[in-house]
């Protein structure tokens, strides 16, 4: 794979972040007993990034999206907010794929980027507010997390089975090992 190839790549993931985190501003909320709770359709995205490119690329990917959908969207508390737990959500991802990569699927990588995000965002949110309490919400979000995590990471598994029947993710395996 050429090095274009690969800026190619790493564009298309970052505008479907773009574009799905968009999209589900858009949408209502989801969860009546879970005000702020969010699907996070774009994890979906960040998974296919960590498990089909180096882990430079894949940040690359997750730094896009966050500049990008706060640019087209977004505040500066949006975006205080998103990099906190997209960050901690990414390494996390990253830290349970390569401890547990026997042990762990995808859907257990996804949950546990799902639930890292939500930490991610409620600790901002304690700063911002100055007091603790705000963890109170963690186990309303945890749950919420997980159910969609589970559910983000069932369809990434789907979407991966599918991409590595292609040519072009072959050449991605290769450009990963070197």
């Amino acid at each position: 794979m050429t090095k274009n190839q690969r800026l190619v790549y790493i564009a298309l993931l970052a505008a479907q972040a773009v574009i799905i985190s968009l999209l589900e501003r858009a949408i209502p909320f989801p969860f009546a007993v879970a005000p702020g709770a969010k699907l996070g359709l774009a994890n979906m995205i960040t998974c296919m990034a960590i498990y089909t490119l180096p882990v430079k690329d894949a940040f690359k990917v997750v730094s896009i999206r966050l500049v990008l959908a706060t640019l087209l969207g977004g505040t500066i508390s949006t975006f205080m907010y998103s990099a906190a737990g997209a960050l901690l959500s990414f390494f996390g991802m990253l830290l349970v794929k390569n401890l547990g990569r026997t042990h762990v699927s995808l859907i257990g990588v996804s949950t546990t980027g799902a639930v890292l995000h939500n930490v991610g965002q409620l600790v901002v949110a304690s700063w911002i507010a100055q007091t603790w309490t705000v963890m109170l919400y963690l186990p309303v979000l945890s749950f919420i997390g997980i159910l969609s995590g589970i559910a983000i990471g069932i369809a990434a598994n789907y979407l991966l089975t599918h991409i590595e029947k292609l040519q072009y993710y072959k050449d991605l395996r290769e450009l990963k090992q070197l």
